[in-house]
């Protein structure tokens, strides 16, 4: 069994930044690659950016130049460092991540269970 638990959300007022952390757990072989996504009230959820174990990067345009993704292979954990945030980046925050368990040969897609940011104006 893996687990992943997203952390680091909170209320911040626009401008501001938070740094978001998804970890994953349990008995795995890979993960690769590692993503956020991210669902505002009344909307579909959406990507917000991937990050694979060689260091490849992809942001969604809308959060170019101020999200920065990253990840710690040895601890298996993910961040989002979120700047200059806006009011339209509230939602819930949901890691994401390709996951190979020990002994299988194959991945799984597996989520957290989410973060809320709220971004007042």
């Amino acid at each position: 069994q893996v687990q992943l638990v997203e952390s680091g959300g909170g209320l911040v007022q626009a401008g501001g930044s938070l740094r978001l952390s998804c970890a994953a757990s349990g008995s795995i072989a890979a993960i690769d690659p590692m993503g956020w996504y991210r669902q505002a009230p009344g909307k579909q959820r959406e990507w917000v950016a991937t990050i694979t174990s060689e260091g490849y990067i992809h942001y969604t345009d809308s959060v170019k130049g101020r999200f920065t993704i990253s990840r710690d292979n040895a601890k298996n954990t993910a961040y989002l460092q979120m700047d200059s945030l806006k009011p339209e980046d509230t939602a819930v925050y949901y890691c994401n991540a390709l996951i190979r368990v020990v002994g299988k040969s194959f991945g799984m897609d597996s989520w957290g269970k989410g973060t809320l940011v709220t971004v007042s104006s």
